[in-house]
Formats: structure tokens, C-alpha cells, sequence
């Protein structure tokens, strides 16, 4: 009796416990915190560094900071490439955060020897600025691993087919996005007050730290993730629906969409949540699916005939693509906080006590396309506001004869730039949270990674747009007698508040062209594997819509 009693037990013990859910969310927050804290921590006063520690004009070392951002949110289509097609997520998140943190490490190390920052009064040798660069660059590459990955890893722990866990997915994203914005909100005060008071060796020091420890407490969880196959190159499988759909250009359009090729086999590994549903949009790809006499359907040349299921990727892609785009803009404006917006903070008093002055790098802070809606507009009041804030400085600045004086503290609180960072802040979460779920819920599902990265790259052209239009103010707006709307040595003689609303105007073309986008959007049809109660399998069509 005792022995049959205690076999039970043992065969639930030698049973497989499932993977993923929220057991693994703590690893996963706790390395998007440190690793936040980290990059934040890093980036966020790297204008001051420049500037003060390289002796870069303010306009260049703008550029510089705003290329590097550039850059970091480009690299993410590298990355989600790779994590898509062969390496996986997990080791793609773990890789790419080894690199970053040597990048880390040779820009810290910099920063503590002497003879890697010039001497006072003149500026970085080539040498000095190529040990800078190639920090950077590390760091950029290193990004690319980690951006778009992060996000899809987390959501990929709970299972879509379970109803229950489905609601927890989206949940998700708006406990990712605070727990994003509380290490922020650390980084841009404690980080940058170490480094503005204490010393840059420290105040890299512990961003360096910090990504080592993100590092470990994400390998730590590794047992307990759940770790999906990658399924091949989803780049490939698009430019496989194109070369077919060239190929069968001159055949006619099949009359009803039932007769376009389908195979469930094929697809299993690239649709296990659902298979998409054939549209009517963008019907001159359904050429790629239409069975010719030359095609073997049981083992059919991909650079010939596809799936209803593939094509169906490349609409959704193409479908995203206006979207995307209107998010660049936003992010033009938003990088000047780190920017401009960060040296008018410089010029102006920032005490809270007689002994305690805040730190110039201030935080950053309706379902998908209301949401994101909602931030675009709240994002033109935010530049319009800082045009006048930047009035009353000068205002402030011409009565008391400081004009002249680009080094001296103007009495005007820093607490002005409040409005205009408020604003920002409301505006990038909102329209973050929302991009981040509209690519995540309007993309394939084997193409997830790619589709964060895409959020990226949208932030990577913002940026880019951000140093072609400081570079070609700066150009344009210089004077004979040597005024500037974004001088180099003297933000006081300048004309900021015209580049704000220049910025502005740009903003509202752009809500107009954002707001023709979504009237006319088409959300993607799925047929879903779902389980019920009983954990068996039903088919149901759902629009990927959460409008």
C-alpha cells in the first residue's frame, strides 16, 4: 500500500513542467531594468560629456549623439534577422549584451585615463575620437541584438492559443513599458547626478555594471523560458512571394481565392498560433499563389508558387509600412530633449535647496491607433510649448546682460522645461506603447523580432532626420555677421525657438498624413488554433485589431 501510494507522486515529478508564463517575467524585468539603467545611464548625459570632457561644439557632438541613436535603432534589423532566422532569441538577447558591455567598458575606460581625453582647450586628437567611435559603435551593434528581441522574448512566454494567457500578453506591454520608464526615471537622476558631481569614471562605471548584472540575471532564468525554434529567414520567404508573383504576372487572376494554394505543412513551423486569412488588398501578390500545371504542390519551388499564408506576410508588412512611417517625426522631435534641450537645462538654475541642484537630464515620461494618435498630438504641443520656454530664457537672460555669457547660470528655474519634457514624456509612452503592440499584433507571427525592429528603425530615421535638419539649419540660418539659429558656442544668441516650431509645423503635416493612414488601415484576419477547457484545439477568426 505504502509503495502504490507513494507512486503518483513520482510520475508527476518525471513529468515535464510547461515553460514560460509569469514565473519567468521577474529575469526578464530585471534584466530590461539593469539594462536600461545601463543604456539610459549612458547615453542620456552624453552630450555634456562631448562637450565638455571632448570639447565638441555643441552642433557636432548633437550630430554625433544623434547618429549613435540613429545607428543603435537601425542595427535592430541585423539583429532581429538573425534572432528570426538561426540563432533564436535568447542567445541572440545574450550575445548582443556581451557586446554592448565591452563597448561599455572601453568607453569607461576612456573616460578614468588621462590620456584618452584632451588636454584642456582643445579638442579630441583622431586617436581619441576613434577609441569614442568604436565604443559606440559596440555599443550600437550590441543594441541591435537587444532591442528587438527583448520585448518579443517576454510576450513570447505566454501561449496565444490559451485564451487565458492571451489577455496576459497585453498586459504585458504596459508593465514592460513601466518597468522601461521607472529605470529611466533612475538612470536621468541618480546616473546623471553621479556623473555631473561625483565623476565620469563612476558615472559610466555604474551603467557598465549594471549591464553585467542584466546579463547574469538573464542567463539565470534560462531553464525556466520558453524558447521558440526560429523558423528560416522571414526576409527570404518575402522575397520569395515577390519573385513568384513576377514570374505568374502575365497569368489571369483566379475568380475565387478558395483556389489559391494552400499547405498546412508547409506552414506549421511559421503559423502554430493561426494561419492568415486571404485579403482583398494588394491582390496582384495573389499571382504567387496561384498553381500553374509546371507546380508540384507537394513539394512545391518557393521562387515559383507559395502559400495563401506567405503572401499573406508580405500584405501584412506592406500594410505596416505607412504606419511606420509617421512614427519617424515624432522621434525628431523627442531627440532634442536629449539635445538643445539638455544645454538651455545648463544655462539655467537648477537648485532645489542652496545645496542641492537637480541634474540638466530630466525623464521622459488608446489601444493602438488612438493611442498612438493621442501621442502625435499631444507630441506638437509639446515643441510648441518649447518654443516659448526658450523665449522666456532669453527674455531673462537679455535683462540681466547674460546674452553674452554662454557659460554663466541664468535666474530662471529649471522647472520651465518641465512643461515641455511633461509633454514629451506623455507623448513618447503613449505612442511607444502603442507602435510596440501594433507591430506586435499586425505582424506574422514568425516575423515578430523583425517587426520590433521595425519600431526601431523608425527611431533610427528619426534621429537620422534629426542631424540632416540641425546640420542644414545650422547651414542655412548662418548670417554674415555670424547669428545662427543653432550656434555653436552660445545658445543664448541663438534662435531655438524657431527650430521648435519649425519642428511643429513638421508635426502637423505629419498628423494629417498619420490620421489618413489609420482611416483607411486594414487589421490582419487570422484563423486561430485556440484551446478550450479541455485543452483541445478549435479553429476561430479573429481581426487583429485592438482599436
Amino acid at each position: 500500500m505504502n509503495k502504490e501510494n507513494m507512486e503518483p507522486p513520482r510520475d508527476t515529478k518525471s513529468q515535464p513542467r510547461p515553460k514560460g508564463g509569469l514565473i519567468t517575467m521577474p529575469s526578464i524585468f530585471a534584466n530590461e531594468i539593469c539594462e536600461k539603467l545601463a543604456v539610459v545611464g549612458f547615453q542620456t548625459n552624453m552630450i555634456s560629456y562631448l562637450t565638455q570632457q571632448l570639447h565638441m561644439p555643441l552642433t557636432k557632438a548633437a550630430n554625433t549623439l544623434t547618429n549613435f541613436s540613429g545607428t543603435s535603432s537601425l542595427t535592430p534589423l541585423l539583429g532581429a534577422f538573425i534572432a528570426d532566422s538561426y540563432a533564436g532569441k535568447f542567445w541572440t538577447i545574450t550575445i548582443a549584451s556581451v557586446v554592448y558591455q565591452i563597448g561599455m567598458i572601453s568607453l569607461t575606460t576612456s573616460a578614468i585615463l588621462p590620456k584618452l581625453r584632451p588636454a584642456p582647450g582643445q579638442e579630441a586628437s583622431g586617436s581619441q575620437l576613434a577609441v569614442l567611435y568604436l565604443s559606440l559603435f559596440l555599443a550600437a551593434l550590441g543594441s541591435g541584438g537587444i532591442r528587438p528581441c527583448v520585448v518579443a522574448f517576454g510576450a513570447e512566454q505566454f501561449d496565444e492559443s490559451d485564451p487565458k494567457q492571451k489577455n496576459v500578453t497585453w498586459k504585458y506591454f504596459n508593465w514592460y513599458y513601466f518597468a522601461m520608464g521607472a529605470s529611466i526615471l533612475v538612470a536621468v537622476t541618480v546616473v546623471v547626478y553621479i556623473q555631473d558631481n561625483v565623476g565620469w569614471g563612476w558615472g559610466l562605471g555604474i551603467p557598465t555594471f549594471l549591464m553585467l548584472l542584466s546579463i547574469i540575471t538573464f542567463v539565470v532564468g534560462y531553464r525556466y523560458y520558453r524558447h521558440l525554434d526560429p523558423s528560416g529567414s522571414p526576409f527570404t520567404r518575402l522575397v520569395q512571394v515577390c519573385i513568384a508573383a513576377y514570374k505568374k504576372r502575365k497569368m489571369s487572376m483566379v475568380n475565387d481565392p478558395k483556389l489559391l494554394y494552400e499547405n498546412e505543412e508547409l506552414d506549421a513551423s511559421i503559423s502554430s498560433y493561426g494561419k492568415l486569412i486571404h485579403t482583398k488588398q494588394l491582390l496582384f501578390l495573389d499571382k504567387a499563389a496561384i498553381v500553374s500545371e509546371e507546380d508540384n504542390t507537394k513539394a512545391p519551388n518557393l521562387w515559383k508558387l507559395n502559400t495563401v499564408h506567405r503572401v499573406e506576410e508580405l500584405k501584412s508588412v506592406i500594410r505596416m509600412g505607412p504606419i511606420w512611417a509617421s512614427g519617424i517625426i515624432l522621434i525628431t522631435a523627442y531627440a532634442q530633449q536629449s539635445t538643445f534641450s539638455l544645454q538651455q537645462a545648463k544655462t539655467m538654475d537648477r537648485h532645489l535647496t542652496t545645496s542641492f541642484q537637480i541634474p540638466a537630464g530630466l525623464d521622459r515620461g488608446i489601444t493602438f491607433l488612438h493611442r498612438m494618435g493621442i501621442g502625435f498630438v499631444i507630441s506638437v504641443l509639446a515643441t510648441l510649448v518649447a518654443g516659448f520656454v526658450e523665449i522666456k530664457r532669453k527674455q531673462v537672460a537679455l535683462a540681466h546682460g547674460l546674452v553674452n555669457n554662454s557659460s554663466a547660470t541664468i535666474p530662471i528655474s529649471v522647472f520651465w522645461l518641465v512643461p515641455q519634457y511633461g509633454l514629451h514624456g506623455v507623448a513618447e509612452a503613449f505612442m511607444s506603447i502603442g507602435h510596440l503592440e501594433f507591430f506586435y499584433d499586425q505582424a506574422p507571427e514568425s516575423m515578430r523580432s523583425t517587426a520590433t525592429a521595425l519600431f526601431w528603425t523608425s527611431i533610427s530615421f528619426g534621429n537620422y532626420l534629426s542631424s540632416m535638419l540641425v546640420s542644414t539649419i545650422h547651414k542655412v540660418s548662418a548670417a554674415k555677421d555670424g547669428s545662427n539659429w543653432l550656434p555653436d558656442d552660445n545658445i543664448n544668441k541663438g534662435k531655438l525657438e524657431y527650430f521648435y516650431w519649425l519642428i511643429t509645423l513638421l508635426q502637423v503635416i505629419n498628423l494629417v498624413y498619420y490620421l489618413i493612414c489609420a482611416k483607411f488601415y486594414t487589421f490582419k484576419p487570422v484563423q486561430l488554433q485556440i484551446k478550450d477547457e479541455d485543452d483541445k484545439s478549435v479553429e476561430g477568426l479573429e481581426l487583429g485589431s485592438r482599436v
